[in-house]
């Protein structure tokens, strides 16, 4: 039997085992910022979907108000936007009840008025908004707001916003 002949010098021995702890710890950083990056770019899109599913919620309060026959009012539930009990055939306000993107919950936060009626609606999240700034003209007041949950989805914002609108409109000589 042959003995084997150690190769290299004692000082080399280790060279391959620390090249690959370096590689293994670089691709662990790189791993992580990827995954950093892609739950920024996640988050971002839930408040893009958060802001949508809010103006389908406020257009719908603000359909149900002013669709009402006889005294104008604002429903007691969510539900009553997919079906409105006023009226004999079906009328609808919104197509379905949305979840939460952010909570993936469909327990909403509900904005309610003096005699209990749903105004509005708003995440019960209370994590901070990624975005502070750039917000539809609707939705002005929620830039430098620090939860989900003061981003409030209210039909009286949206019907000022109206009006303002016409306003500008009708002093600038449109529609005239």
């Amino acid at each position: 039997m042959a003995a084997s002949m150690p190769s290299g010098s004692t000082a080399e021995a280790g060279f391959t085992y620390l090249g690959v702890l370096l590689l293994i710890a670089v691709s662990a950083i790189a791993l992580g910022s990827t995954v950093t990056l892609w739950s920024t770019q996640a988050l971002r899109e839930r408040e893009r979907d958060l802001l949508w599913v809010g103006t389908q919620y406020a257009q719908a309060l603000r359909s149900y108000y002013r669709n009402s026959p006889g005294l104008a009012q604002y429903p007691q539930t969510l539900d009553e936007l997919l079906e409105d009990p006023r009226y004999p055939n079906v009328k609808r306000h919104l197509r379905r009840l949305y979840p939460d993107p952010i909570t993936g919950s469909d327990d909403w936060g509900l904005v309610r008025s003096i005699d209990g009626r749903i105004t509005g609606v708003y995440s019960r999240s209370d994590q901070a908004p990624l975005k502070q700034t750039g917000f539809a003209a609707q939705w002005s007041d929620f830039e430098g707001l620090s939860h989900y949950a003061d981003w409030q989805f209210v039909a009286e914002k949206a019907f000022a916003e109206t009006a303002a609108g016409a306003q500008k409109g009708l002093a600038q000589g449109v529609g005239q």
